[in-house]
């Protein structure tokens, strides 16, 4: 479309210095407080010339769980979030288990992947085509790109046969919010995948039955049951979902050639890994390479398509809490916490297990600090460099690893080093189908909604064995689901886990048996973290800056889709509408300027 095709400057023409208009989004989807992106857009050009990451809140759980029983940290951590709380308590759990020395029976284990399998299934449904879907539904595009809505009203969709919508424009109009056919089919799913988890952890999202050492779920026979039929419903659906948003994002790329720029970063992608694998899994430390390279997800460090590591001490010790430009004093004359992990191996000051959170509320400066997240980041001894790692939404990152590492096959799932097979059974209406996640060529924001489709079958896929495992404890009689531990006087731990939407890690320190330090680490601070004290801006910043424009619109009537897209690809997190106020357009003429202010007529933090 040339319309939307950047200029080029003619042979011998100077440059002049571009006119970028600001333009914020303050709050955006699923952020709690509010997550604020701040951009500078060079319309002349059609790109982002510079865009900021902010949050406007404090939560400062690592401040008042100090003291604390550590019995009680799952059910406090799970409120940190309102959406993955049983994550957070799952993760919470995984660290201590690890502190008390305890191993829950294998039943207990299956029980809680079935129920982390429910809620992978349930969040990315409802988010995919409740939030993200709407970005590509027929009212988005007609509004944005009306060329592109005349373009798929004229193209067949390749699997019409399969999920029965003849062209893209018809999936476009059922994804419409509230009216489409396919929207409201997803919210029935959102139900029925809510039921699920509920089976296993008693009460979502803030589980009633999990605790360190096991959990208090009932196994049955009927319990399973019900929860299978619910599954095979969830694998019947996913048969039709993955060729349709297939076909959805596959146009995309037809309809607007150089749309593979939208969101892309560098390929920097952490996964701690999920599932475990009761038979390996003992929550030693020392065997946490082992256990951890056993889990169903693979956890994996991927630098430029390298997998870096597999190892789950490697990826743990490496783990630094920078400031960058957040609102925190520095916590090195602090006390330090753990200078050595069970190996040996030292601990940097940097490390969760050393935080100390020293809040400074300020004023908000661009040319200085922003925001309230911290910068994580990956310490890459190889190169000496602090990777702003990103977990692109959590699938992009989670199948990235667990492909190239080749470790998974259990039947429904098969990681080859270069691709996920994923194979779902025959069910009611369809016949049995394999499905291939491979590799992509880019992290885009494209790439991470698809991989967001893939990892809903893959969960289920998973779910299937984890439930044949489950049954099949129950028929030998093994139904005790608690291990009994004392809470030890002096201890450490850590946990690992995926969040619905990337990493997960709790760090846990017991003195005279109660929290002396507990820093939990969502996906959250790593994708939406600020520059850090090297300049390094964070994954949300470093995928919208220089993203292209290819929305048809002009500065007075843009709605700034592809900057959506791009931020929404990464799944931030609280189901909360996206707020737009660009007051008049204000207009600056100098480039690349290190601070900007908020429009006319807004008020910091303010919402239209």
């Amino acid at each position: 479309m040339a319309d939307i095709a950047a200029p080029e400057l003619k042979s011998g023409q100077a440059s002049q210095p571009a006119k970028l208009v600001e333009m914020n989004w303050d709050p955006i989807t699923r952020i709690v407080g509010s997550l604020g992106i701040y951009t500078k857009i060079d319309f002349e050009q059609r790109k982002v010339a510079e865009c900021y990451s902010t949050s406007s809140i404090f939560r400062g759980y690592s401040i008042f769980m100090k003291g604390k029983d550590p019995r009680d940290s799952h059910f406090i951590t799970s409120r940190i979030c309102g959406i993955c709380g049983d994550n957070h308590a799952t993760c919470s759990v995984y660290a201590q288990n690890m502190a008390y020395g305890v191993k829950p029976p294998n039943i207990a284990e299956w029980i809680v992947n079935l129920g982390e399998a429910a809620e992978y299934m349930f969040d990315h449904n409802i988010f995919q085509d409740n939030l993200v879907g709407v970005d590509f539904c027929e009212q988005m595009v007609k509004e944005t790109n009306p060329g592109v809505w005349a373009k798929a009203q004229k193209t067949a969709a390749p699997h019409a046969e399969i999920h029965g919508y003849n062209t893209i424009a018809d999936i476009m109009t059922a994804l419409n919010p509230f009216t489409g056919e396919f929207y409201r089919e997803t919210l029935h799913v959102s139900r029925y995948t809510r039921e699920m988890f509920c089976l296993m952890e008693g009460r979502h999202v803030h589980p009633s039955t999990l605790y360190p050492g096991g959990v208090g779920t009932v196994p049955t026979v009927q319990l399973f049951t019900d929860y299978i039929t619910r599954l095979m419903k969830y694998v019947e659906f996913m048969k039709k979902v993955v060729p349709l948003h297939d076909d959805l994002f596959d146009f995309f790329y037809e309809a607007l050639p150089g749309y593979e720029e939208v969101g892309r970063r560098r390929i920097l992608l952490g996964c701690w890994g999920s599932f475990q694998d009761p038979d390996v899994c003992d929550y030693n430390y020392k065997s946490m390479t082992d256990w951890g390279r056993s889990m169903f997800v693979t956890p994996g460090v991927v630098v430029d398509g390298e997998l870096v590591t597999t190892d789950l001490v490697e990826i743990n010790l490496n783990i630094r809490i920078l400031l960058g430009s957040s609102f925190y004093d520095d916590w090195d004359h602090e006390e330090t916490f753990v200078r050595q992990d069970p190996l040996g191996n030292p601990i940097d000051r940097k490390h969760p297990w050393n935080q100390t959170t020293l809040p400074r509320p300020q004023k908000r400066k661009f040319d200085g600090n922003y925001t309230w997240v911290m910068s994580p980041r990956w310490y890459d001894k190889r190169t000496g460099d602090y990777l702003a790692l990103d977990t692109g939404g959590g699938p992009i990152a989670r199948l990235w690893a667990t492909a190239l590492a080749g470790l998974v096959d259990i039947g429904y799932v098969k990681s080859t080093g270069q691709s996920v097979k994923i194979y779902l059974p025959k069910t009611a209406l369809k016949p049995e189908v394999e499905f291939e996640w491979k590799i992509p060529k880019w992290s885009n924001a494209i790439e991470r909604d698809r991989a967001r489709t893939y990892f809903q079958a893959y969960a289920a896929a998973c779910a299937l064995h984890f439930a044949e495992k489950a049954l099949a404890e129950l028929h030998a009689g093994h139904t005790r689901t608690f291990t009994p531990f004392q809470v030890p006087d002096e201890a450490i731990g850590c946990g690992f886990h995926e969040a619905v939407r990337g990493v997960l890690s709790h760090h846990l320190v017991i003195r005279g048996g109660k929290i002396a330090n507990y820093h939990p680490y969502p996906p959250t601070p790593w994708n939406a973290n600020p520059r850090d004290i090297y300049g390094t801006p964070g994954p949300y910043e470093d995928a919208v800056q220089n993203t292209p424009i290819f929305e048809e619109n002009g500065p007075d009537k843009f709605k700034g889709i592809d900057i959506m897209r791009a931020v929404r690809s990464f799944d931030p997190c609280l189901p909360c509408g996206v707020h737009m106020y660009v007051g008049d357009g204000k207009t600056v003429d100098v480039a690349h300027s290190p601070t900007f202010g908020v429009p006319p007529g807004m008020k910091p933090g303010g919402h239209s």
